[in-house]
């Protein structure tokens, strides 16, 4: 499914830059390797990339930093590659708008699955065919919010909300099954597009970040609620 898509590397260590050209190449994508995060912004003007690795220990402007800076900027998948695996450091990076997150070391095989698997996921979500968007309404509203599923906004009352693609998908899935509640590993496997694998995060973590945006106080949502023990449940 690669068909000469680009991917942009963000890796200072030679070694793993390589590895990840050698094998993203050979699967049928174009790379470009940037290995100073100072360089990312930049370079994002001048040319259209499909995804990005992203290391978060780099010189310059560490992936934290570069993440913050590009998000609002690119819709596109942000998949962080790096040796930091501890659970704060990933729900940052995740935090910041990260859509995956693989860590150090990794099995390239793996990678290339997963840079697949964000593309597929981020194409399904860009590219709806007619009969799929036959059978999902224009628009969802529920309080204050409106979303308007074909045309990817969020409104609350009279303002438009930002959400990167990840975000939005998780949202509009739930606002689709409206009164449902789904687990973590449910909303994983339907959203990130593979196998849950153990990864409580990921998910925690964009339900958090849509709460933000959405709830009048997310530390009490009525819009997203957690169903202790089970999962999540948008009310309508």
């Amino acid at each position: 499914m690669s068909g000469g898509r680009r991917i942009l590397i963000v890796e200072d260590d030679a070694d793993i830059s390589m590895v990840e050209e050698a094998y993203l190449e050979a699967a049928g994508f174009q790379t470009v390797i940037v290995t100073d995060g100072a360089e990312v912004s930049s370079l994002l003007e001048e040319q259209l990339f499909d995804l990005i690795l992203l290391d978060l220990m780099l010189p310059g402007k560490s992936g934290y930093e570069v993440c913050r800076e590009i998000r609002d900027k690119v819709d596109i998948p942000i998949l962080m590659v790096t040796a930091r695996t501890e659970s704060v450091d990933k729900v940052r990076g995740l935090g910041l708008g990260a859509d995956d997150y693989i860590a150090k070391p990794f099995d390239p095989a793996e990678l290339v699955a997963r840079v697949n698997a964000n593309l597929r996921q981020y194409d399904r979500m860009m590219q709806k065919l007619p009969e799929e968007k036959d059978k999902q309404p224009e628009e969802i509203r529920t309080h204050d919010l409106r979303i308007l599923v074909n045309s990817w906004k969020v409104y609350k009352g009279d303002k438009e909300i930002k959400f990167p693609n990840r975000e939005f998908e998780l949202l509009k899935f739930l606002a689709m099954n409206p009164n449902i509640v789904f687990s973590k590993e449910q909303l994983f496997e339907k959203i990130w597009g593979y196998d849950y694998v153990g990864d409580n995060a990921t998910v925690m973590v964009h339900i958090n970040r849509i709460r933000e945006k959405i709830e009048d106080d997310s530390r009490n949502p009525k819009i997203l609620e957690t169903v202790w023990g089970a999962g999540y449940r948008f009310n309508k």
